[in-house]
Parts: structure tokens; sequence; C-alpha cells
């Protein structure tokens, strides 16, 4: 840690020198303007403005497929504006990997392209993103998947499980912009100024996000068994339907506690949607005695995996309502 003396200058002006080293290996020099941004009681600073374009660039000759799809996501995530993707030469399915990963990723297209690069660029100003619209947003889908996917399950509604699947790319399309929001924020204070969003209220979004795309996942996943399976027997239907409306309920008042503004309002909510997770392991239970009992193996084994999913849901809810109670919390 380095320290320095406040001073005052011309009878009212405040001023505080720098460290040399810091500013050397910042390339800070005199005539260099320095961003402060307010953040409680402290004050950040940092040696470029919020509007600085970040680029980066990434050989792309022994990425394929998943791979590459993979790699342009990461990138995106860590926050580059402008991602060259270069190689000696760019196969016709290289593109299409390329192209698939821009579909999933909001604001980000493709701007140029030669034989021997592609250029991609996030058009998005992030001034116009809002964090909360889209945890918000997937809070609706994800728990709109759930329900959907176990009635697909039961009805036997093969078209409903696959339009749940395809949701699922939905709610990957917002965890990808909120992690990307996230880390913006840790690495420039004017982020967080940008969005409206101290850099603490950013990680909460982060987390709660994050056990909201994993409840997509596993809806999807029911989703797929719901296509390979057939007839459910009405008893496990029925545990199936409990058990989903015990663990959506959960999800719901721990993110009303999130959302909510007054403290004590949210601290109730919070603690409530905690105490509702434990009688959910009784649940799960029974509803594990009804598949138990049947004679088809391969469906028993498939319904214990919904089971599964169900009594995971319901702790993430717990897991959004622990960080409700934390952000309710006062600050020290």
């Amino acid at each position: 840690m380095d320290t320095r003396k406040v001073q005052v200058t011309g009878g009212s002006t405040f001023t505080v020198s720098i460290p040399k080293e810091w500013a050397t290996d910042n390339g800070i020099e005199a005539g260099t303007e320095i961003a402060f941004y307010p953040d409680g009681e402290s004050l950040l600073l940092s040696p470029r403005g919020g509007d600085e374009v970040v680029e980066g660039t990434l050989d792309i000759g022994d990425l394929h497929g998943r791979d590459l799809t993979r790699a342009v996501v990461t990138m995106y995530v860590s926050g580059f504006d402008v991602i060259r993707l270069e190689t000696e030469q760019v196969t016709a399915e290289q593109r299409r990997s390329v192209r698939n990963a821009t579909q999933g990723l909001v604001g980000l297209e493709v701007v140029e392209e030669t034989s021997g690069n592609v250029v991609l660029q996030d058009l998005l100003d992030s001034g116009q993103l809002s964090v909360h619209n889209a945890v918000t947003r997937m809070r609706l889908i994800a728990t709109t998947m759930l329900g959907d996917a176990i009635r697909a399950l039961i009805e036997d509604d093969d078209d409903l499980a696959a339009d749940v699947i395809e949701r699922d790319d939905d709610v990957d399309r917002l965890w990808f912009m909120v992690s990307r929001v996230f880390r913006s924020t840790l690495r420039n204070p004017g982020a967080a100024a940008e969005i409206g969003l101290g850099r603490e209220q950013c990680f909460d979004y982060h987390s709660s996000a994050r056990q909201l795309e994993r409840i997509a996942d596993h809806s999807a996943k029911i989703a797929t068994i719901a296509l390979d399976l057939e007839e459910v027997p009405e008893d496990v239907a029925g545990a199936l339907e409990g058990l989903h409306e015990d663990a959506v309920a959960v999800v719901e008042q721990a993110m009303d506690a999130f959302l909510e503004d007054e403290s004590d309002r949210a601290t109730r909510l919070a603690n409530q949607a905690r105490e509702d997770v434990e009688p959910i392991d009784e649940h799960t239970r029974r509803a594990d005695e009804e598949i138990r009992s049947l004679e088809d193996a391969h469906q028993a084994q498939f319904l214990g995996l919904v089971i599964d999913s169900l009594s995971r849901t319901a702790d993430y809810g717990g897991n959004i309502a622990e960080t409700a109670l934390q952000k309710a919390a006062p600050r020290p």
C-alpha cells in the first residue's frame, strides 16, 4: 500500500500526488487525463475513460466447431469490443461457427470478413444495457420453461418439450450479457457508472443470474427427457407437479426478495424462501418412493433425474435468497 498526504494549493484546491511507478506502468505523463469515479466512501481513478474501444485478436487456425464458438463467447464475456479472428484461410465451417456464436450474443455482429480474418464488434452502447431488466427477463423465461417442461413430460407433448429446449438459448444470451457487463465493471469503474449500478450490486445481479441460468439448463434437461419418455403414471405425475410447485415458489419468493428495495421486507422474504427449501427434501423423498415402485427401470431412471432437477431448482432459489439477504444487509 502506498499513502499520500492531501495538499492544499491556491487556498482552496485539494491535490494529491500519484505513485510514479504506477503512472509509468500505465503510460501516464504530464498532460494525461485521469478519470475519477466516486464509489461510496471511495474514489476510484482510471488512466482511461470509459469510451475507449477494447480490441482483441485470436488465432483460430486450430479452432473449429464448438471450440471456436466457445472461444468467441469467452472473448465477448471478457469485455472485448472488437474481436479479430485471424488465420491463414478461414474455412466455411469456421465462418458458420462464428455466425452461430454471434447469434447467441447480445450486440455482437460481424463487421468485416476477408479470406484470412473475421472481425466482430459489439455494436450495443453499454449505457443502453439494463442488468436489472436482463435478470428480470431471465427469471420469467426460466420459471416458465420449468413449468412447460414438466407439462410436456406429463402430457407427452414433444412440441412443447422442443420449444423449451430452444428457449434455453434465450436465457444463455442474457446470461452472457450480464457476465460481460459484470466483468467490465471489475476492469473499468467507468462501466459501472454508465449502467447506473455499483460494483457490489453488479456482483449480486451476476450471482442471481447464474442461478437462473442453471434453472433454465435443468428445464431443458427435463424437456430432453420428455422427448424420450412416453406416458408418466398418474401418481408419479402428481408427485412431480407438487414438487415443481414447491420449487418454483422458492425461486419466485427469493427473486421477490432480491428485487425488493425495502431492506426489512427483502429480509423477511429471503428468510422465508430459505426456510421453504427444507420441506422440499421430504417432498423429494416421497417422489423418489413413487418412482422406485415402477416396473420400467428405464422410466424410473429418467424420472429420478427429473426429481433431482426439481430439487436442485429449489436449492438455486435458496442461493438467490442468500444473495438477497446480503444485498439487504447494512453496509459496513
